[in-house]
């Protein structure tokens, strides 16, 4: 927190009384990245899609366009190490907000009974929230040198193969 104090030209004790611990602190940090993001006005199409399907197609969209934006942040996150449990704190705040996105992108789609019926909507959201890894993203993006839109492409097809009825 001394060198965020440093960086923004004020006193640690003004840092300490703003942010009542360094989890806090990058929480703070990673929302405000989010709204240089404009995260917001990016999900709008999925929370005002009109049905399941186009819900999880938005959704999809969205947080495949992202990745490309946050996955450094994450590394800078993982990078303070597996013994920073307030790095991992922050970084675990974010993809608990990316699981309820893909909750209510599934909940859509059971409300309209295209949920594959072998699946219970926290199984359908598991899925879905695995299969759009950021990891895998990297992957197959970053390690591969598959175009962002062909991984989006493909994404969409795998996703809606593995969750949508036909």
């Amino acid at each position: 927190m001394v060198d965020v104090a440093k960086a923004a030209g004020v006193t640690r004790q003004t840092v300490y009384a703003h942010f009542s611990n360094r989890s806090e602190m990058l929480i703070s940090a990673i929302l405000h990245f989010g709204d240089q993001l404009d995260i917001e006005a990016r999900l709008a199409p999925s929370r005002t899609a009109p049905d399941g399907r186009s819900r999880l197609e938005a959704y999809t969209r969205a947080m495949l366009e992202f990745f490309p934006e946050i996955y450094p942040l994450k590394q800078s996150l993982m990078r303070m190490g597996a013994s920073d449990e307030e790095a991992k704190s922050a970084w675990q705040d974010r993809i608990r907000a990316m699981k309820e996105g893909c909750a209510e992108a599934v909940k859509a789609l059971k409300s309209d009974g295209d949920l594959l019926e072998h699946l219970s909507e926290a199984e359908a959201t598991d899925l879905y929230f695995t299969l759009l890894s950021m990891d895998g993203w990297a992957h197959c993006v970053l390690e591969n040198g598959w175009s962002d839109a062909d991984y989006l492409a493909e994404m969409q097809r795998v996703i809606t193969l593995a969750l949508v009825k036909q």
